[in-house]
């Protein structure tokens, strides 16, 4: 049983190309988990292989300003030319059925929710290496030389910033940096801060 049965929202950050996706999938493919993904909301086209509604909620530029007016973003973020958010209601609804709420944003978004919520559990993901990331955002085939060009310059603007985050984890290999955030989040949920009061009910015999 955990001392903190509200469940946890926890923030997957990081440059674009560190593995940021990749980890997310790993860490709900750990055995008895009790995650809950939550599904960001862009305006850009999607990539091979993405399902609406599963990936990303896939909309139009005008609809997402729409939301945006009626303040129904945790979070959002003008990224390369294209809107990235995080639906807010759907958010809330899960942590109070006690899941734990993975979100994967860019760093500005991340910003963004820790000046909002800054209880959630902020983890900043890093590659090995600068060569590393250059690699994997080559090898991803989606951009152009000058979109790439433009990712790697605003990554190293955004390294700066780890210092604001609760954690930092390395994507040497995925299912370890998995490993070591699902770690995090247990021992989250027993700080004292979270579950001091549940532990007083326990020792009168309230609960």
């Amino acid at each position: 049983m955990k001392l903190n049965e509200r469940g946890l929202l926890v923030i997957i950050s990081g440059p674009s190309g560190v593995g940021k996706g990749t980890i997310r999938k790993a860490l709900f493919n750990i055995a008895d988990n009790n995650f809950c993904y939550s599904v960001s909301m862009t305006t850009r086209k999607p990539r091979e292989g993405e399902i609406d509604g599963q990936d990303y909620f896939f909309v139009t530029r005008e609809e997402f300003e729409r939301r945006i007016k009626e303040n129904g973003f945790l979070e959002y973020a003008e990224f390369v030319g294209e809107y990235y958010g995080t639906p807010m209601d759907y958010i809330e609804k899960q942590m109070e059925l006690g899941k734990e709420v993975i979100v994967e944003v860019e760093v500005q978004g991340a910003l963004q929710v820790k000046e909002r919520i800054p209880e959630a559990v902020f983890v900043f993901i890093v590659p090995p290496s600068k060569k590393d990331l250059i690699e994997r955002l080559e090898n991803r085939g989606t951009d152009s030389k000058q979109k790439i060009k433009k990712r790697i310059e605003k990554a190293e603007r955004e390294y700066s910033l780890a210092y604001k985050y609760d954690y930092i984890v390395v994507n040497d290999e995925v299912n370890n940096a998995a490993d070591r955030i699902y770690a995090i989040i247990r021992a989250e949920h027993a700080k004292t801060e979270r579950s001091i009061h549940k532990y007083y009910k326990l020792m009168e015999g309230k609960e």
